[in-house]
């Protein structure tokens, strides 16, 4: 689905990215995890092509993600950040409308899509009549999910989408968010920085240091297996929220 090929990113003499290489496999979720500023949300970003590369390239089912395609490219993927990003003055329904709308949609076909959505969503629909500040932190990512599933994309990809929420509404969401995922089948890459979260969702783990990956595989791999002492020591600090996870997830 996804080829990353020795991407870097350097930001005031910063690496974000160094030289990174990486495989994103179709229809499986890969969770990038990392402490803060180690360039997770930096190669979502690059994937999207919201930040060109200073140099590398990424391929995009045989099409290289550059200034001139990213733009056609980014109707084939859907994208949610960690507030939701979603626009204050649209209602819910708009701000799910919006892109197709804008590619000439039928209303009847926008409709019945918004419609699907919000079963699949579990959205209350008479609250997409709402603005986004009249609805719950919950509900405004379940309304940026739906708008970056509107026009069915490839690939997800999501930026820290449930970090700002409360502890109840987040284990709500992500139980919601996994058997959506199982549901559609599609690729998607979501960026957290808990790692209890990351075996919850990850097909695929994939640990980051300075702009370059450590280890990539499952939460066994690198409990059993570490790469060096960094993934031992990252694993350990989040020690808490894996022990809360039954031991079919961690063994995954």
């Amino acid at each position: 689905m996804l080829s990353i090929h020795n991407i870097s990113k350097i930001y005031d003499g910063h690496i974000a990215l160094d030289t990174l290489t990486l495989k994103i496999q179709a229809a499986r979720t890969t969770v990038l995890i990392g402490p803060s500023g180690c360039g997770k949300s930096t190669l979502l970003r690059t994937i999207i092509g919201l930040v060109p590369p200073d140099g590398g390239h990424i391929i995009f089912e045989n099409m290289e993600v550059t200034s001139e395609t990213a733009l056609q490219l980014r109707h084939r993927m859907g994208y949610v950040i960690q507030d939701g990003g979603l626009f204050p003055h649209l209602t819910g329904y708009d701000n799910v409308a919006l892109m197709a709308r804008y590619l000439g949609w039928e209303e009847a076909r926008v409709d019945a899509r918004i419609r699907d959505l919000t079963e699949l969503t579990r959205f209350p629909e008479d609250s997409l009549q709402r603005y986004p500040v009249q609805l719950s932190g919950g509900q405004r990512q379940r309304v940026s999910l739906m708008r970056a599933l509107m026009l069915d994309p490839d690939v997800l990809l999501l930026d820290e989408p449930l970090g700002a929420l409360d502890p109840i509404i987040r284990a709500d969401l992500q139980d919601d968010l996994r058997e959506i995922f199982r549901t559609l089948g599609k690729t998607v890459v979501m960026v957290t920085h808990d790692m209890g979260e990351a075996a919850f969702f990850g097909d695929e783990i994939i640990l980051m240091q300075d702009g370059r990956i450590i280890q990539q595989g499952t939460l066994h791999d690198m409990i059993h297996n570490p790469a060096d002492e960094f993934v031992t020591r990252f694993i350990n600090i989040h020690r808490s929220p894996l022990d809360v996870l039954n031991s079919e997830t961690i063994a995954r």
